[in-house]
């Protein structure tokens, strides 16, 4: 089996997924080749497995014009089982190549079904996400097949590799620093949690702004900035608690991630996390820039040793029954082998 990935992603969970597929697909024997942004951190991760090219496909660049014809070339030449594009920028450079199926993997919601024109298939990996791209006029066939992520437990870091002493209760959080992801509204919850040490994983736009709030709140002594980690396993296992509070997430790898090292999770209830998590039997939902309910829910998991290990049972139980490698790979394979 064959198949063709275009990815113009940078670095953040949508990124990871990519990676954590395409091992995935090679080591079930797939050949694949993937078409990527220069310079990816992760490039090394995908090489066992892919033939790499590199390439930013930007409007003002020759790489606009030729690319598309290179990859048309490259599909007549191969004959691969699929071609794959991942969101919406890569889904323009897919070629109207008639001899396999085409695919268009969706991570959160478009709000314009023209980058798909030579797309068979929209992958969608929540049923809200499919559920809209009908609502907007998409009449093509739709797929849902979601995430999965390492399962792996992993050696907890140092906690003095952040600055924080023993015995405290540390929370968890990740992602890039942008407003959605909702960083300052964890902040202002740690606010009243106190003793309570808060590690944020990752970089980004709003990181200025979030150091800013860190010390008008006073928290300068009890916040870490972790920076981007290539692999944030680690931390989760060192951390009691994992918060994602962003107040739109159409899945939220993150809480895949932190479910696989058994840690219990507090989010808000953003649209992937109201599908796939139950309150107070995989972790606990908050509404969205709710901080004392934030604040409330951290409290409670850090006193209730009970409840947070009910919870973080729970999650791994959800994790590995709905999100596994071998379901979600397996469910790629087969669309791979459809006809168009």
């Amino acid at each position: 089996m064959k198949v063709h990935h275009y990815h113009f992603g940078k670095d953040g969970g949508a990124e990871k997924f990519f990676v954590h597929l395409v091992g995935a697909l090679g080591r079930r024997g797939v050949e694949q080749s993937a078409v990527i942004r220069p310079d990816r951190i992760w490039r090394k991760d995908i090489e066992p497995y892919a033939k790499v090219t590199e390439s930013n496909f930007r409007n003002l660049s020759p790489e606009r014009l030729l690319l598309p014809i290179k990859v048309s070339m490259a599909a007549k030449r191969e004959k691969p089982d699929a071609l794959f594009s991942w969101a919406t920028r890569a889904s323009r450079l897919m070629p109207a190549y008639k001899g396999c199926i085409k695919l268009s993997r969706l991570g959160d919601y478009p709000t314009n079904l023209s980058y798909f024109k030579n797309t068979d298939i929209l992958v969608c990996n929540t049923p809200g996400i499919g559920d809209h791209v009908r609502k907007i006029g998409w009449t093509r066939g739709v797929e849902v097949i979601s995430n999965f992520t390492d399962t792996d437990a992993v050696t907890p870091a140092a906690r003095a590799s952040a600055d924080t002493p023993e015995g405290v209760p540390v929370v968890m959080t990740m992602g890039r620093f942008v407003k959605r992801k909702r960083f300052h509204t964890l902040i202002e919850a740690m606010v009243s949690v106190p003793d309570a040490y808060l590690w944020i994983a990752g970089d980004g736009e709003e990181r200025d702004a979030l150091e800013a709030l860190v010390r008008e709140r006073g928290m300068t002594g009890r916040v870490r900035f972790l920076g981007w980690q290539k692999d944030t396993r680690p931390y989760v296992a060192a951390a009691d608690i994992f918060v994602m509070p962003s107040s739109h997430e159409p899945l939220g790898n993150v809480i895949l991630e932190a479910w696989a090292q058994k840690r219990p999770v507090v989010s808000s209830r953003s649209e992937g996390p109201n599908w796939f998590m139950r309150d107070g039997e995989n972790g606990l939902l908050v509404d969205i820039d709710d901080t004392a309910g934030f604040s409330r829910a951290i409290s409670q998991l850090i006193g209730d040793r009970t409840l947070a290990a009910t919870v973080a049972e729970g999650g791994y139980a959800t994790l590995m029954r709905q999100f596994s490698e071998e379901a979600v790979a397996g469910a790629y394979i087969e669309l791979f082998k459809r006809k168009p």
